[in-house]
């Protein structure tokens, strides 16, 4: 049940076009030595906006793979999948995310919790960990509190995932379990305990996507403590290891970041930890092609620049609507938002500096560019209009989804690389 390589990534794609112009990112990547696993993720809430399903997923994967011609593996995710939701993705994905945050604090029965702590208590005392700065300290009272915590959302992921292995025989698959929607991050003791009960009830986790201190809101930069998230960063990889090797649990097993948020000031020090760990990364990027399709619509001007602009509008006007299903992962002052006959009178360099995620540009707006990032719905309510567009302007469009895929994510994060301001600015507008 492997196939992932070291590093992988989650190229979410709204609209199932870009496919081509990420892999060319990938494509870029691997002719520099460096190979990642490309994973397109798409939610039961985003196919329900759009009105797409999984088996779209998989086609306009496998159509993207032939045309690029991509050698190497690749996944279709069944991204924040449940119970209740899983059986729609079963035939199309080979990857699934199991989201059990909202049974974190839920009550397990007295025999679930006896059965952690008898597996458990031998970790009870001192437990040094490589990497860690102080060692884990594990008392019964600690054992307990996690058993409480966290026992019914583990006892969720087994359910999901031998669900999923009796559907798919014996057809292989990726799990990731997601905790990253959670209140509050989970403390290093907490993440092992956490894989230790993963184990214990036979979920062979590959990937596990913890919360992290600070928030990741949709499509700009982390809001937070840069120093406390690289702490928790650098603990949560040397957590992941010493639990794989103490638990028996598949090798390869590897963090996983989430959220559609745009990570650009962590991305540093996450690669100076992952070369110091030597440790693999799952990184997720949803949204953001989207949006990188919204600038290049612009940038081509006529009917694309006009579409971006009625976009905007129609988002204006539902922005209720729209922000509702995404309230915890927004940020926005309305206050700040232009009105749409301003927006209706810009140019196309207006419209793209105040969208595209450069901060050093004067006009860049964050909470004009996360109203646009959850407007997609909006682009799917237009259809052929919308996507007749993406065809007609790929020549605009293409490059920025590579670009932005390939310069402001894998090159930071996987090799180390630097943004020059040049970088992120959009093309010249005549």
């Amino acid at each position: 049940m492997s196939g992932l390589e070291k590093f992988s990534i989650g190229i979410g794609d709204r609209f199932g076009r870009e496919g081509i112009a990420q892999l060319a990112a990938l494509q870029a990547a691997a002719r520099r030595g460096l190979n990642i696993t490309p994973v397109w993720n798409k939610s039961n809430r985003e196919h329900t906006l759009i009105g797409t399903t999984p088996d779209d997923t998989r086609r306009r994967a496998g159509e993207a793979v032939k045309a690029a011609g991509w050698k190497s593996g690749y996944f279709v995710d069944a991204d924040h999948i449940g119970l209740a939701s899983v059986d729609r993705f079963m035939a199309a994905c080979d990857f699934f995310t199991i989201d059990v945050a909202d049974l974190i604090g839920r009550p397990a029965s007295a025999e679930s919790e006896a059965d952690f702590l008898r597996v458990l208590s031998p970790f009870t005392g001192t437990v040094r960990i490589p990497g860690l700065p102080a060692p884990l300290e594990i008392t019964p009272e600690v054992l307990k509190g996690v058993a409480r915590k966290y026992i019914s959302a583990v006892e969720e992921a087994e359910r999901v995932y031998r669900h999923i292995l009796q559907a798919k025989g014996g057809t292989p698959f990726i799990i990731e379990v997601s905790v990253d929607e959670a209140d509050a991050p989970q403390t290093p003791t907490e993440l092992f305990l956490i894989l230790g009960a993963l184990a214990e009830h036979h979920a062979p986790v590959q990937t596990i996507a913890p919360k992290f201190t600070g928030s990741f809101l949709k499509g700009i930069d982390y809001v937070g403590d840069i120093r406390a998230f690289a702490a928790e960063f650098a603990a949560d990889l040397a957590v992941v290891e010493f639990a794989r090797t103490s638990f028996g649990l598949p090798e390869g097993l590897k963090l996983s970041v989430h959220s559609g948020s745009d990570k650009f000031s962590l991305y540093p020090i996450m690669h100076k930890a992952l070369v110091k760990a030597k440790a693999g990364l799952h990184l997720k990027t949803a949204g953001t092609t989207w949006l990188e399709e919204v600038i290049g619509l612009a940038a081509a001007g006529g009917e694309g620049l006009r579409l971006a602009k009625d976009l905007y509008a129609g988002a204006l006007a539902r922005f209720e609507e729209l922000a509702q299903p995404y309230r915890p992962v927004i940020d926005i002052d309305r206050s700040r938002l232009p009105s749409a006959r301003e927006v209706n009178s810009w140019s196309s360099r207006e419209y793209i500096e105040t969208l595209q995620h450069d901060a050093s540009r004067p006009l860049y707006s964050l909470h004009f560019r996360q109203l646009i990032h959850i407007s997609f719905r909006l682009a799917a309510e237009m259809g052929r209009r919308f996507t007749d567009l993406l065809e007609q302007d790929r020549a605009s469009i293409a490059p920025l989804v590579t670009g932005n895929l390939l310069r402001r994510h894998i090159e930071p994060l996987f090799l180390g690389g630097t943004y020059q301001a040049a970088d992120k600015r959009p093309p010249e507008i005549t």
